[in-house]
């Protein structure tokens, strides 16, 4: 996409400036996205943007800078203007650039280049919308999405790094409103890769119109949630997502490096109970947190950052290994050309136990099931968090009561982590998207179901 030479050029002069390391990011993107409410298409959006991002690094200082114009003259003067501040003679030699071929191991048929295929996208979007209907006359509404992006990239860097990548993502997913007349409630169901529409022959349309239905429907005839200290099981596949969040981005360097994180001088302790095992894994074929390259070049990896309850890695990026010593792990990424890349998570989950529902329910005197979990806050650096439930199940004496609403789980991502005593056996990952210093990025989170012990759940009973 960038012609060599003017890399080269570019890059010869951030090196005249001073810089102790200069990289373009080159990218070109092109998105579609299909939405509908209940039985009508609401909006077709496609588009294409290009750009050019600038870094120069000067000792652990990152300057960053970025335009849509692949002009030698225009990318040379961001290069001044960043290392105005900074600028000293010259302290490294330019490297001649070695173009690296990348495999693609997640390559993708369906793509938007070829065909956005959108009339596909409604025909599946509008049968959802059926089946949910079909499955109870108290669904009032539903909100379907089908999202596809092809991304290509190409960097080139002071290392002598040239290389590239492809990536496309599909992701959809769609939300029921039930009502009542007096009431309403929601349910939602979604699925996502790193491919292109072929995603649509691994999805059912009826199934996923169920599924959301079913959740609404749940939901509608649930109970006010009670509330104190009390054991949780958490159900798996999105449950996974309480540990992204307040345990996942401490254990990037992003926030280890400024020791912002509680977990920045832990390494080699024990930071969780014994049945714990965490890891991020970008290598996971065709899932929508893996990638070929990260977005500084590096191949991706898996990564195991707890075993057996210890703290065994941290995710680190260029940036990151410059400012704590350790390894790069594959982890640099950033959500297009606007954003520098910082460390940042893949596939992240807890892996499967050998744990069985029934013996989780049934050690609980008074909990709750949650088995479907939604978004919510976290406290960067402490990991303290409120997490909504989105379907939940009051549980006494072992038995699963009634469904309850309005729960939220309260605590702190390293007080969980030691909490958790039983994880079962049914893994299950779920897409979704991440947001941080460097944007919004395609992630996966995951665990089987699993137990956690003691924690605060917040009710209106």
């Amino acid at each position: 996409m960038l012609n060599t030479s003017l890399a080269q050029s570019v890059i010869d002069h951030a090196i005249s400036l001073g810089a102790d390391f200069a990289e373009l990011f080159v990218e070109r993107s092109q998105t579609n996205m299909v939405s509908t409410l209940s039985s009508h298409v609401q909006s077709v959006q496609s588009g294409i943007d290009f750009g050019v991002g600038v870094r120069l690094v000067y000792g652990t200082k990152v300057l960053y800078g970025y335009t849509n114009k692949a002009e030698e003259a225009e990318l040379k003067r961001i290069v001044s203007e960043l290392a105005a501040k900074d600028r000293r003679d010259p302290r490294i030699s330019f490297t001649n650039f070695d173009y690296r071929r990348v495999e693609d191991k997640h390559a993708a048929n369906r793509i938007l280049s070829t065909d956005p295929e959108v009339d596909g996208k409604v025909a599946f979007l509008l049968a959802t919308d059926k089946a949910a209907r079909a499955a109870s006359n108290m669904i009032s509404q539903t909100r379907g999405t089908c999202g596809q992006v092809e991304q290509k990239i190409e960097l080139f860097n002071s290392e002598g790094l040239h290389t590239g990548d492809i990536r496309n993502y599909t992701r959809a997913f769609l939300v029921a409103i039930a009502s009542d007349g007096s009431e309403q409630s929601t349910g939602s169901w979604n699925d996502g890769g790193l491919m292109g529409w072929e995603l649509v022959e691994r999805m059912n349309s009826e199934a996923a119109g169920k599924e959301a239905a079913r959740q609404a429907l749940v939901n509608l005839s649930a109970k006010p949630c009670p509330s104190g200290r009390m054991p949780v099981v958490l159900g798996n596949g999105f449950g996974g997502v309480i540990f992204h969040e307040a345990c996942g981005h401490l254990l990037e360097t992003t926030s280890v490096a400024k020791k912002a994180s509680v977990f920045h001088d832990k390494m080699g302790e024990m930071i969780a109970n014994p049945v714990v095992n965490a890891v991020d894994d970008g290598t996971m074929i065709k899932e929508r947190g893996s990638i070929n390259i990260d977005d500084e070049g590096l191949d991706s990896q898996r990564t195991q950052l707890i075993k057996d309850g210890k703290l065994t890695s941290f995710l680190v990026d260029r940036i990151g290994s410059q400012q704590t010593g350790f390894a790069r792990t594959g982890s640099g990424r950033r959500e297009s050309y606007k954003y520098a890349p910082a460390s940042r998570m893949r596939n992240t989950f807890i892996e499967p136990g050998n744990a069985e529902l029934d013996d989780m329910i049934g050690s609980m005197e008074r909990g709750i099931y949650a088995s479907h979990m939604g978004g919510g806050s976290v406290q960067p650096g402490t990991g303290e968090f409120n997490f909504a439930v989105t379907e939940g199940y009051y549980v006494e004496n072992g038995k699963i009561l009634y469904p309850i609403k309005a729960a939220t789980l309260i605590s702190t991502g390293p007080k969980v982590l030691k909490e958790i005593s039983m994880v079962g056996k049914d893994f299950a990952l779920a897409s979704g998207t991440c947001g941080s210093v460097s944007g919004s990025i395609p992630t996966t989170v995951g665990q089987a179901t699993l137990k956690v012990d003691d924690i605060l759940v917040g009710g209106n009973a």
